[in-house]
This record gives C-alpha cells, structure tokens and sequence, in this order.
C-alpha cells in the first residue's frame, strides 16, 4: 500500500523550469571570465547543480568572500543568466507536467512550496515572469538568504517543512541534483523523487538509496497525498 504525504516541496532549477542548460552556460561563461577558464563537467555537477552561491563562487575565487563580494559577484553572474532566459521566449516556461499538478495541488489544498538556492533577485524574477503567484505563497518559499546551509545540508528542507506546517516525514520532495537528494535524504524526508528529464547531469551519478525517479513532473502519482483518492 502506497503511503499517503501531506504536502510536496520542489527544487526550482531543473524541476519546475528546465534551465539545466542554461545554468551551465551562463556558468561557464562566468568561470571564465572570473578565473581565466570555465567549469569542468565534474565541478558543474557536483559543485554547482544544488549547492548555494557562495560556495561556488568562493571555489572559483579560490577564497573566502565578503558578504559584499558575493553580492556583486552573484549579481554580475545572474544578470548573464536572466538575459539567457528572456532570449528563451515562448521555451521560458514552466516544465512538462507542472502546470497541471500545480493546479491539482492548489485545487485540493495540498501544502505545496519551494526550495531553492537562488537567491532573491532571481526568485522575484521567476515569480515575476512564470507567474508562480499563481500557485505559491511567496512567504512560504525557502530560497538562498544567506542564513542557511546550502545543500547537501538538510536545512533547506527542513525549513521548508517548517512552513508548510508539516513534519519532513510527511513531505515529499522532487529534486534534479545529487546535493539536493542527499539533502532530502537527510532532512528525513517522506519520499525523495529525482526528476531526471532535464539536462541529464543526475543519471552520470550514482542516486541515493530510497529515491524514486521520474522523468517529468506529469508522472508524479497524484495518489502519493493523503485525500487525493
């Protein structure tokens, strides 16, 4: 028998929107500019794909920052990436199957929020351009302040779990990074879904135990949540 959840917490990058693609270049782009070459194909995955902005861009400075050089530099960073974005047009979108479980979500009062590293430029952004208000409590979305530790740290989950009012074991996550599974997992999480549809970089690593996977959001089972029938 299929155990039923409360509530759903989503990874944005990758889940939500599909911008794998886009991260990597406008990442590349930035490492080279900053350090004189560009990320490796490990270094994306494992050091940018989930974690916080700090962390990446003090090993690419190959220091510690001030708060004010990870401001300017994040900034100067997600400028490259929000322009890649627009130039997107009609492809800046929400990814396959969100709108409808969104919707389902919404419609059965099922706890439902996000999680993620970007920090609040790019949050108010994407609220801004995706119409996320449509769907989510902007007060409820846990995203890189600076207070929390990145992940694979279970912080963000748990804070996330915090304010849907909700024990972590009672949640589910849907998650496209090896940090943020591991994340998850540790949060202690419900059920931990890695969507691997996107860009491909989770399948070249090895998943965790107990972590299901699924290749867009339209094969989430709507009967994980307790009441959904």
């Amino acid at each position: 028998m299929t155990n039923k959840f409360s509530g759903i917490i989503f990874d944005f990058n990758g889940v939500l929107w599909w911008d794998n693609a886009l991260q990597e270049e406008s990442w590349r782009d930035f490492s080279a500019w900053l350090r004189g070459y560009p990320l490796s194909d490990l270094e994306m995955a494992e050091d940018v794909h989930g974690r916080n902005g700090r962390y990446t861009l003090e090993l690419l400075a190959g220091r510690s920052l001030s708060d004010k050089e990870v401001e300017e530099l994040t900034e100067r960073k997600e400028i490259i990436y929000r322009r890649m974005c627009l130039e997107q047009g009609d492809k800046f979108c929400l990814s396959p199957g969100a709108e409808s479980l969104l919707d389902f979500l919404t419609e059965q009062h099922i706890p439902h929020t996000i999680a993620t590293a970007s920090a609040k430029p790019n949050l108010d952004f994407f609220m801004e351009q995706l119409g996320l208000a449509r769907w989510f409590d902007p007060h409820l979305i846990v995203y890189d302040d600076g207070t929390l530790a990145g992940k694979p740290a279970p912080d963000f989950y748990l804070a996330a779990a915090d304010r849907l009012r909700l024990p972590a074991n009672q949640c589910v996550v849907v998650e496209d990074s090896l940090s943020g599974l591991q994340a998850a997992h540790t949060a202690g999480i419900g059920r931990v879904i890695a969507l691997v549809g996107d860009g491909g970089h989770i399948r070249r690593v090895e998943l965790p135990p107990n972590t299901d996977q699924i290749r867009d959001l339209s094969e989430l089972e709507r009967g994980l949540f307790g009441g959904s029938g």
